[in-house]
């Protein structure tokens, strides 16, 4: 059974993540390397008070086998929201596979995929639910 959460609040920080991506690509826009992003994002994510892990390695476990190290969440928001930051020519759905697999293996409730090479980004974000609160479609545009 999947733990309680509470959507809307959770809905409030996707936006205000959401808000922060879009301040940093109104300012900078598209074309820099991922790291500047992700550094923005930092930035404008703890100013506003939120908790931000960057990095945040994810053990695989598989039956008794565990593999440190493997992979690496971009981000961390609040203990709760994994952000996927990209600068690819189009999301494709390896990315959200990506994604939801990061979501799985860490048990969070929900993941941004934000790709910074668009000429808007609200273009380029998608929501992607691990939680049953959430819709029946697992990814939705914002």
């Amino acid at each position: 059974m999947a733990p309680e959460i509470d959507a809307d609040a959770l809905n409030r920080l996707s936006h205000r993540i959401i808000e922060a991506a879009i301040e940093i690509h109104s300012k900078i826009g598209p074309g820099l390397l991922e790291s500047i992003y992700r550094a923005c994002m930092i930035y404008e994510l703890r100013s506003a008070g939120l908790t931000v892990l960057a990095e945040q390695l994810i053990p695989i476990q598989y039956k008794d086998l565990v593999l440190d190290g493997c992979y690496r969440l971009d981000l961390l928001v609040a203990d709760q929201v994994v952000v996927e930051l990209k600068w690819v020519e189009t999301l494709v759905p390896v990315h959200h596979a990506q994604l939801l697999s990061y979501l799985r293996l860490t048990h969070k409730p929900l993941g941004l995929l934000i790709n910074f090479n668009v000429p808007y980004l609200v273009r380029g974000v998608r929501r992607i639910a691990n939680h049953p609160c959430f819709s029946s479609s697992a990814d939705s545009e914002i």
